[in-house]
């Protein structure tokens, strides 16, 4: 280690490997040598895994490196599921540091049933002497955000569970939470969510940025958490001011939002939102203005690929460095596509579908950046404009759109291997022109326009079962709408539903209105039938007006 350490002091150079790294930071930290602890830690960072992240952070603790044990215990948070299934290592923390990482409102899990697996696994590891620890353990579990089959057929008569009696307290909450979910409209007063169901916080926020509402562009921007279900309005909206049609793009922390319409200009403009420091700014503009733009990301590099002008359609595509803040162009596209939708798999850009100014495309290409060229594959099954595609497990998936007639439902995967099709299940609702982005390794179909008017409604898509789901929709309802994910923001309690304590009582609250609507849609329905029964004939009452026409949206598959 002196040796290693004579050599950093003379030529400012050390190597650093797994086998030396423990023993070369003690020794640095020992002899108060800066300069080498900080590689160390660094190194240490860069090679964190779920195999290591525990000894890690326990070590950076020893040592009282708190910047390498913060970074640990980030990792054993985001990555915990990985963690639980493949580290050794978790299965001899003590009792109080497993609780203090089940326990966190940070853990990254989607299910519980992932906590809830870990525990019985580190009992499993000793039962003699950690059965006992069971009832700790269970009080960090959410247990009530478990599925109700689950928690009855995996842990209410759990051996560990039935042969403890001090586990009872929480078995009878949990089930009286878990059944009170039926009868919550019949309590008085307000109705708190108890901890055993109060959602962790996300490790992932989606952003859904701008659009189309109603008969206007807006620069509406709203966040999406997760693990609460519940859509947020962000206040610091871009003060350059209305965006519909354009793109988005995520690099680190900054998004990015490019091209777009406002209802009277086509834009080249480029505007960036720092989600940490919340502040706008202005980019390079692009080469050519694009509006109905494709936008994709690739090592950091952003893409912007044809679009509309406000003339003609774009076959033309081009990169944006952010270190350089300049934009070039790259080889164009086969065909012209405005209303397109593009994503990155396998270290490649693929767009498909769009419109080329005469009908609406079910061609798609593949851009390699290796060789600046691009290549046309497979075409899809239908035709799509308006459409999203986003990569998700090894396939690139293209959802809804507008096939010349009607809007869609429908969707495909494209798998790279085969350079074929094939078809998914369909949406709930049919749509186009909305954003999509993958979290919680599910697809997200967010918001759009029907063929009526334009609409909140969310729902996901997961392979596993492969169905669609229904989620909470937006604040507001619009299309030409683009959505990003961010991961990792150290400010993410800014973007998550602040009152978790409130979720039973807002689901009370959306409840009873339902209620009070059926019973009115029920009067409604009783007094027509009367009316009809006895007809008045001294007393002619006018019919309500129609609802505004929803279908002024400006959508230029549809214009054309």
């Amino acid at each position: 280690m002196m040796n290693l350490l004579l050599e950093y002091a003379y030529l400012r150079s050390i190597n650093v490997n797994n086998e030396n790294v423990h023993q070369l930071l003690i020794t640095a930290d020992y002899l108060n040598i800066l300069g080498v602890l900080e590689i160390c830690s660094e190194f240490l960072k860069q090679n964190l895994a779920p195999e290591n992240c525990i000894s890690v952070m326990r070590f950076a603790r020893e040592h009282l490196c708190k910047g390498l044990e913060n970074s640990a215990y980030c990792y054993v948070m985001r990555h915990f599921v990985q963690v639980a299934q493949r580290s050794e290592e978790i299965l001899n923390l003590p009792i109080d540091e497993l609780t203090a990482l089940t326990g966190a409102d940070e853990l990254n899990v989607k299910n519980e049933d992932t906590v809830w697996e870990l525990v019985l696994k580190w009992i499993n590891y000793d039962p003699q002497s950690r059965k006992g620890h069971i009832v700790d353990l269970m009080k960090n579990i959410r247990l009530g955000l478990l599925d109700t089959q689950f928690f009855l057929e995996n842990v209410k008569d759990h051996p560990y569970v039935t042969g403890n009696d001090a586990c009872r307290p929480i078995i009878i909450e949990t089930l009286k939470f878990l059944y009170d979910l039926e009868i919550i409209t019949q309590k008085d007063g307000e109705v708190p969510t108890p901890e055993i169901a109060r959602p962790r916080v996300p490790h992932e926020i989606l952003f859904a940025i701008s659009g189309w509402s109603g008969r206007t562009a807006t620069n509406y921007i709203e966040t999406y958490d997760t693990r609460a279900d519940r859509w947020i309005k962000v206040e610091e909206v871009d003060p350059n001011g209305l965006r519909s049609y354009h793109g988005t793009a995520v690099v680190g922390f900054n998004i990015y939002v490019i091209g777009g319409f406002d209802g009277t200009d086509y834009f080249n403009s480029c505007r960036c939102f720092n989600a940490v420091n919340k502040v706008w700014r202005e980019v390079a503009p692009m080469n050519a203005r694009r509006c109905y733009v494709s936008v994709a990301v690739l090592n950091d590099l952003i893409y912007a690929m044809g679009g509309y002008d406000g003339y003609y359609r774009q076959s033309t595509a081009e990169r944006y460095n952010y270190k350089t803040n300049q934009w070039s162009l790259i080889a164009p596209m086969n065909c012209q596509r405005s209303d397109a939708s593009a994503t990155t798999l396998n270290g490649k850009i693929y767009i498909t579908g769009g419109f080329n100014g005469h009908e609406c495309l079910n061609s798609a290409e593949m851009y390699d950046p290796e060789f600046n060229q691009w290549t046309l594959i497979a075409p899809m099954r239908s035709r799509r404009s308006g459409v999203s595609c986003i990569s998700y497990h090894s396939h690139v998936y293209v959802i809804g759109g507008f096939n010349g007639i009607s809007r869609m439902c429908s969707g495909e995967r494209y798998n790279p291997t085969t350079d074929a099709w094939s078809p998914i299940p369909d949406m709930y609702q049919s749509r186009s022109n909305f954003a999509i982005e993958v979290i919680d390794d599910m697809i997200f179909a967010i918001g759009g326009f029907n063929g009526v008017t334009t609409i909140d409604h969310v729902e996901c898509y997961d392979e596993k079962t492969n169905e669609w789901y229904g989620a909470t929709g937006m604040n507001i309802c619009r299309s030409a709408l683009s959505a990003c994910v961010i991961m990792g923001l150290p400010n993410v309690n800014d973007y998550i539903h602040k009152h978790r304590e409130r979720l039973m009582e807002e689901k009370r609250q959306k409840l009873l209105a339902l209620e009070v609507h059926r019973s009115q849609h029920q009067q409604q329905q009783d007094q027509a039938q009367q009316n009809h029964e006895n007809p008045v004939v001294n007393e002619i009452v006018p019919a309500p007006p129609p609802p505004a026409p929803g279908g002024n949206e400006r959508n230029e598959s549809r214009q054309n």
